[in-house]
């Protein structure tokens, strides 16, 4: 029996979806298998848990993070694209960028950014010393990130304190990318 192509174009893409969405095997708060019981839904994807103890203390880290708190996925996703803009307009520091595959690095921002303020994936990815080693970054280029960075997030109406919130974050990461010790 062969499946009608509409078919395939409508179900398919759902049943990858579902599989995609499939829970987390290890409890990310104890690091103990699962419960597959023991579940919750934050921004469409299923999270399991050891246990409803575990559940609840994630759950209230959630909505305590300054990623929720800015908005989750979309408020981040919003203030990456933004910024990008912001940045290859800076003549103090677009050369940076000039061999780069921006929508991976866009993607790499939302990824950091989303696990730098609480979100609920952790970075796995270089971390900021080794990412930025080669680039001989100065003062100044940090600098003009973090002004575009205040900038974007004063456009898009973030309140003043969670900017705040954000330029601490980014302010601790400044001996990293700078490579100092």
């Amino acid at each position: 029996m062969r499946i009608p192509a509409l078919l395939c174009v409508l179900v398919i893409p759902c049943l990858l979806a579902f599989a995609e969405d499939k829970p987390n095997a290890t409890c990310p708060v104890t690091g103990r298998a699962v419960d597959p019981t023991v579940t919750a839904v934050y921004e469409g994807r299923t999270y399991a848990f050891a246990d409803a103890a575990a559940r609840g203390l994630w759950t209230a880290a959630r909505e305590k993070s300054l990623y929720h708190r800015l908005g989750g996925k979309p408020a981040i996703e919003a203030a990456v694209d933004a910024f990008y803009v912001r940045v290859l307009a800076d003549a103090r520091i677009r050369d940076f960028f000039e061999n780069i595959n921006m929508n991976k690095q866009r993607r790499k921002q939302k990824e950091f950014l989303s696990a730098a303020f609480g979100g609920p994936e952790p970075w796995t990815g270089k971390d900021m010393r080794a990412a930025h080693s080669e680039l001989e970054l100065k003062e100044e280029h940090f600098n003009a990130v973090a002004e575009n960075l205040q900038k974007t997030l004063e456009e898009l109406k973030v309140s003043k304190e969670l900017v705040g919130e954000v330029m601490s974050v980014a302010a601790s990461t400044k001996d990293a990318v700078l490579n100092r010790r």
